[in-house]
């Protein structure tokens, strides 16, 4: 029996921990020849050469979209895949998250007649305002195969009028990478190099517009900085959209006044997942920190007025926070008296989503 192509597009960094484990899957399993497609959406080095080279993943084809405006991106990343998935004739595309590549990816398959399968479906924060948003509801209108990683997403598939024979309850490929790296992330001395101690820091990561486009919103995540960082030490890997704005509105200087912050570039996965493991609680406006602080049972204090995650907060360690500093003080006195929830992990969270989806693909190819 001849072998099937299956065809996975990434663009992010995101997207990438997400499948880290198909290559082996699919070599121990066989039946499917397996090709990844690189966009090149994230374009800086350190925010995705990196973790190729971690997870030893290079991809098979690069398109190098780089840099653009949303529309120009999109466009070129679908000029790019049309190209190569004429070349390639895949059986199936699978497109991973809610990015620009995720939907262009979509896009090009169908009006190329390609079944598409999307990891990560059906999930919704109802917050239409949001790109990712927008992107996760165009690529499951047009989705062929479903993988889905909480019940939320099968609720929402269902509400939308999807067949059920096309959906798949597989649990969370992102799970799977730390499962599947957990010695490498142990070895990392980051701790020892930001000189920090078990449960002893916060980690915080922002990097959404809503967060850090504006100067007043910017404002306040300083404010919040320099509150934390009076009872503990604050590590923020720093992305690269918020160094340009903090520069652009003249806040630098606040910044580096703050004791007890430990700044960094954005690091490797290995690195990070160490940080996320041993931090006392974390600050984000991530969506994949919210399931990963979850696995790890780390209380997670997200600044959004929304989730497209909510297994996060019903079973797991992670909370909704408006951006009021009299609220997070409140949420951060509980957590360090010992008052926050304790979680569970979500079904299906065990290192084992990549080999069901697998198994599936070889039923359905």
């Amino acid at each position: 029996m001849s072998k099937k192509k299956l065809l996975i597009v990434v663009g992010t960094r995101p997207n990438f921990i997400k499948v880290t484990q198909f290559r082996k899957q699919c070599e121990l399993q066989g039946g499917i020849d397996l090709v990844i497609v690189h966009t090149g959406q994230h374009y800086d080095e350190k925010m995705s050469g990196v973790f190729f080279q971690q997870f030893n993943l290079l991809p098979d084809i690069f398109l190098n979209v780089g840099q653009g405006s949303p529309t120009e991106q999109i466009a070129n990343i679908m000029v790019g895949l049309e190209a190569e998935m004429m070349k390639e004739k895949p059986d199936m595309v699978m497109v991973v998250g809610d990015v620009n590549s995720t939907m262009a990816a979509a896009i090009t398959a169908n009006k190329l007649h390609i079944p598409i399968a999307h990891l990560e479906s059906g999930l919704r924060s109802g917050d239409r305002g949001m790109p990712e948003e927008i992107n996760r509801i165009i690529t499951d209108r047009i989705t062929n195969c479903f993988f889905i990683t909480e019940q939320s997403g099968w609720d929402h598939l269902i509400r939308e009028g999807q067949e059920e024979e096309k959906m798949h309850f597989v649990g969370n490929t992102m799970i799977d990478t730390i499962v599947a790296f957990e010695e490498e992330i142990e070895k990392s001395n980051v701790l020892e190099q930001c000189s920090l101690e078990k449960d002893g820091f916060v980690l915080m990561t922002m990097h959404r517009p809503a967060t850090v486009d504006h100067p007043k919103e910017l404002e306040k995540l300083l404010s919040l900085m320099e509150m934390v960082t009076q009872n503990l030490n604050l590590v923020f890997p720093i992305h690269p959209r918020t160094v340009k704005n903090i520069e652009k509105f003249g806040l630098k200087g606040r910044l580096n006044d703050i004791a007890g912050l430990v700044m960094t570039e954005p690091m490797g996965y290995f690195s990070f997942q160490k940080l996320i493991k041993y931090a006392r609680f974390i600050l984000t406006d991530s969506g994949g920190i919210q399931e990963e602080s979850t696995f790890r049972k780390v209380p997670c204090l997200t600044l959004r007025p929304n989730t497209e995650r909510p297994s996060t907060i019903t079973l797991g360690t992670n909370e909704l926070v408006t951006f009021d500093l009299g609220v997070l003080k409140e949420k951060i006195d509980q957590i360090l008296d010992g008052g926050f929830k304790q979680g569970e992990v979500p079904p299906k969270w065990d290192g084992r989503a990549t080999e069901r989806i697998v198994g599936i693909l070889k039923d359905i190819l």
